[in-house]
């Protein structure tokens, strides 16, 4: 946009220029060539006085040499049945016309211009005066008048495409700030805003932004509000099956029944708590994969040893960091894990894979029949909300990953989710 506006400046600035200049340049030319034929009429006068008292050639030739033109030698007088008396260039037949007619005319002549003017003697006798106008005297002054015409027209050329292209750094200022806020809400930093400023139109465009990006916020929270009310409609169930539960009587089962009732209590609070805080705080989460594996593992396992299956965990032996708010990854490992327990009977191994950019989990069931039918929100093919993969490949797509569903080393289904784990220096 700068260099566009620098360019159109240049354009019209420039015809403009030449629009004035041309013109103004053919009347400097013609001034210059007035005023040198103006001091050649003057020259002429003085020996039109000269002739009107003598003819007398002695009297005539020192009148001659106490005109300017005619110590130059650019001076002469045509008399009747006379040779010319001093310098003459002018052509026979432009004297003859002059002499008859008895009006003054210019002629052009090689190295310039002669002016020639006719003046009674002796009653009808005609005589005519001859001045040389060299080229350099029509010219005087010319080229250095252009010259300052055409600096003029250099510097307003300049300082056209100068002020155009300040006018271009404040417009594209403004225009890259509104871009680049775009940007950044579209890469999910839902806390930029931007300054309105440059032209009205990028104004009212950078306040209107201003606007959006408030009212979606605003939508978010009151739908994830609205998701922490529904589950806290839980509670209510969840308290009868508590009071339930501790009418059973003691044993494995009523512990395990009761561990389960409060793991369960303690999701739905972490549900709650996840849903109530701002998106623009959970737009910066940064969580420990390994961690949040670990932890959910534990409540896995216990579930793995009564159904008597075997698992194992490879890799997860340093932190591995995504731009994952916790709730969210919680999701995803309690999504790829419960697959394997729903639709697996008991007794199936599985495997999970911990790497720097992926996660792993592999099972030894029957598989995944419809890869891409499973990643689909709503899509089950054993009876199940549909849900489980669909929230696992949303936050593979909110991470710039994705996700892969294939046959692993046990010979069942292998999902995998890759990502992209934030670096270490960008944690310090």
């Amino acid at each position: 946009m700068r260099a566009a506006l620098a360019r159109l400046a240049l354009a019209v600035t420039s015809m403009v220029a030449l629009s004035f200049v041309i013109p103004l340049a053919l009347v400097v030319l013609e001034i210059a060539e007035d005023r040198a034929i103006a001091d050649a009429h003057q020259q002429a006068v003085g020996m039109v006085a000269a002739l009107t008292v003598t003819d007398d050639p002695g009297v005539l030739t020192r009148a001659m040499a106490a005109t300017a033109a005619g110590a130059d030698g650019r001076l002469a007088v045509h008399l009747p049945d006379s040779p010319p008396m001093g310098t003459s260039v002018a052509d026979q037949q432009d004297v003859e016309l002059v002499e008859s007619r008895r009006q003054a005319t210019t002629a052009a002549v090689p190295g310039g211009q002669v002016y020639l003017q006719a003046t009674a003697i002796d009653g009808n006798r005609t005589a005519v005066i001859e001045v040389f106008v060299p080229e350099e005297d029509l010219h005087r002054g010319v080229a250095v008048a252009w010259a300052a015409m055409a600096g003029m027209s250099l510097v307003l050329v300049a300082g056209s495409v100068f002020v155009a292209d300040r006018i271009g750094v404040r417009l594209v200022r403004s225009a890259r700030s509104l871009a680049g806020a775009a940007r950044a809400f579209g890469a999910k930093d839902l806390s930029v805003r931007v300054t309105p400023a440059g032209p009205p139109e990028l104004r009212e465009a950078g306040t209107a932004f201003n606007t959006m990006a408030d009212r979606i916020i605003q939508f978010i929270d009151k739908e994830r509000e609205l998701a922490s009310d529904l589950s806290h409609r839980l509670h209510t169930p969840l308290t009868a099956l508590r009071l339930d539960a501790d009418r059973i009587p003691p044993g494995p089962v009523a512990d395990r029944v009761r561990q389960a009732v409060s793991d369960l209590q303690h999701e739905i609070d972490e549900i709650i708590s996840g849903a109530r805080r701002p998106v623009t705080e959970r737009t910066d989460a940064q969580t420990d994969l390994v961690e949040v594996l670990a932890d959910r593992l534990s409540f896995w396992a216990v579930l793995a040893d009564d159904h008597g299956r075997p698992w194992q965990v490879v890799g997860a032996d340093r932190p591995v960091w995504v731009s994952v708010p916790e709730e969210d990854l919680i999701g995803v490992v309690d999504a790829l894990i419960g697959n394997v327990f729903e639709h697996t009977p008991q007794g199936t191994p599985f495997l999970v894979t911990v790497s720097d950019d992926a996660l792993t989990v592999s099972d030894a069931g029957p598989g995944i029949a419809n890869p891409r039918a499973a990643l689909q929100r709503g899509h089950s093919g054993g009876g199940s909300t549909g849900l489980g993969l669909s929230i696992v490949h949303r936050v593979a797509t909110e991470l710039g990953g994705a996700v892969r569903i294939d046959r692993g080393e046990l010979g069942g289904a292998r999902v995998t989710l890759h990502l992209k784990p934030v670096h270490a220096h960008a944690l310090s």
